[in-house]
């Protein structure tokens, strides 16, 4: 069973707060989740390719081309606000 400081660990990695209750219970869930792992490191899998996708995946991107992009003027066109050759943003709220 994983213990309650290392629940805590985690929940301060994750940034999450959790109340005492939630702290039992992912304790609990957590457990069950490494003991599925456990069952899983059993298996004999030597003979499995590793693999990155669940199905067969050809072409997963397209080739990486030059084109051409659109002038500064065309994509400036319909901005609400430009400002110094680029698009001028509301300043982030404090």
């Amino acid at each position: 069973m994983i213990s309650r400081d290392q629940v805590l660990h985690v929940a301060r990695l994750a940034r999450l707060e959790l109340t005492d209750e939630e702290t039992v219970t992912m304790s609990e869930e957590l457990s069950k989740v490494l003991g599925h792992i456990e069952k899983l490191s059993e298996l004999d899998l030597t003979a499995v390719a590793p693999t990155s996708h669940v199905v067969a995946v050809d072409v997963a991107l397209r080739a990486d081309e030059p084109h051409v992009s659109l002038s500064q003027e065309v994509a400036l066109a319909a901005a609400p606000d430009v400002a110094d050759g680029g698009f001028r943003v509301p300043s982030p709220q404090a």
